[in-house]
């Protein structure tokens, strides 16, 4: 995108455009170049000559609506964001806007430079983002279409004996197999990436344009509520992100076992007290180590993640005011570790894919997160030499056990 930002504006009415036009050279900071037009068709080939950044669509345009642009538009293949001018403040306005393909509404008379601003940056930032992650879809399908037509060819070449041709379809459909779920992965990542993604982007998006209203000091308690929010949504994408490069790292064969000696009650009071700020109200984390051995030779990153992933899980899907026990315990041969809640628990028809990447239980839906955690820690463990088990019940909790060998 160049420094200075083209936009069009597509309203029939020229008082709208000279408003528009004014809180657009009110904008501090940044150069903006604004072209009109009144008529639905004209606007529908500016669109298509794709000479602009962004686009704000009034809801009504004479025989036609805003709507009905934005969705012919998007039809075609228009990547740039699109922001509907709307005198309605109603969810229902909200809904369609969105579905038609908009990515934001601003209501009339009521925004000013600042709130214009910010949501054609916002906008610009996300449709860039949604942008690469068709990319990658596309490169993805692209790669995907060239194994198939590989293995094609090698099915080809192998049907010169019966034993051959034998051995070679056992590889292919294992290879076949493994791009269908390799595709099923992507997809639900791309689906997963998208919904989870969203929830955060509007939290900012919302809170950042909300402050800007609150201008005295007798509203902080306003502001720092909806600073907290932006906070708090930060804090969720940088954990979607962290669960996406681990599984990604994991994937490429990067991550690997670097065992150290440590002591293990100090190491994992310093976990409980990191995440102790994190829990919900009231809920408290009880550490106990059994037994006078206290040093161990493991790999403290990997553990660390494990340890963090497991008292997050404990915490969110266990309610204000509930307690989850931590212990630990070295043996002359192993080393157990300990994690109870007193949370929802796994439903038994879901306990078979507890560890599957992108599973969310079914009573765990309206929770959010990523399905990523589990296996995560899963694959951690195993990387270890360890083994993780499990026992839960509904509505009771759910404990995890991990046992590693122990070397000192």
């Amino acid at each position: 995108m160049s420094d200075k930002i083209r936009i069009l504006l597509v309203d029939d009415d020229e008082d709208d455009y000279v408003i528009t036009r004014d809180i657009i050279q009110d904008i501090p900071g940044r150069q903006y170049h604004l072209d009109w037009t009144a008529s639905f068709d004209e606007a529908l080939t500016r669109i298509r000559e794709k000479k602009h950044d962004v686009y704000l669509v009034d809801f009504f345009l004479g025989a036609h609506n805003g709507l009905e642009l934005i969705t012919k538009a998007v039809e075609e293949g228009t990547t740039a964001p699109f922001i509907l001018l709307t005198g309605q403040t109603d969810r229902e306005t909200d809904e369609k806007a969105m579905r038609a393909g908009a990515l934001d509404y601003l209501v009339k008379g009521t925004f000013n430079p600042y709130d214009l601003e910010r949501s054609i940056r916002y906008n610009i930032e996300h449709a860039k983002s949604l942008a690469e992650i068709q990319t990658l879809n596309a490169q993805l399908e692209q790669r995907v279409e060239e194994r198939t037509q590989e293995l094609a060819a090698a099915i080809q070449k192998l049907e010169n004996t019966n034993r051959i041709l034998y051995d070679a379809q056992l590889d292919i459909e294992k290879a076949l197999q493994k791009e269908k779920e390799l595709n099923e992965l992507k997809s639900r990542f791309v689906t997963t990436a998208s919904h989870e993604f969203r929830t955060p982007l509007s939290t900012v998006l919302s809170s950042a344009s909300i402050i800007s209203r609150y201008k005295t000091t007798e509203e902080d308690d306003k502001r720092l509520k909806h600073v907290d929010r932006i906070k708090s949504a930060v804090q969720n994408l940088t954990v979607i992100l962290n669960d996406f490069l681990s599984i990604s790292r994991i994937e490429e064969g990067k991550v690997y076992n670097i065992p150290s000696t440590f002591n293990l009650v100090s190491f994992v009071k310093e976990s409980v007290e990191e995440m102790q700020a994190l829990v919900k109200d009231g809920q408290k984390i009880v550490f106990q180590h059994q037994g006078p051995q206290e040093l161990v030779e493991l790999d403290k990153q990997l553990l660390k993640n494990i340890l963090i992933n497991l008292l997050s899980n404990a915490s969110k899907y266990s309610g204000e005011g509930k307690t989850v026990y931590l212990s630990t315990a070295i043996a002359p041969e192993n080393v157990t570790i300990t994690v109870q809640d007193e949370g929802i628990g796994i439903p038994d028809p879901d306990q078979t894919h507890l560890f599957t990447p992108f599973f969310r239980a079914q009573n765990a839906t309206n929770i959010q997160g990523t399905g990523l955690g589990l296996n995560i820690v899963k694959r951690y463990v195993e990387v270890m030499d360890g083994t993780l088990d499990y026992r839960s019940e509904l509505d009771k909790g759910t404990t995890f056990t991990i046992t590693f060998p122990q070397t000192l």
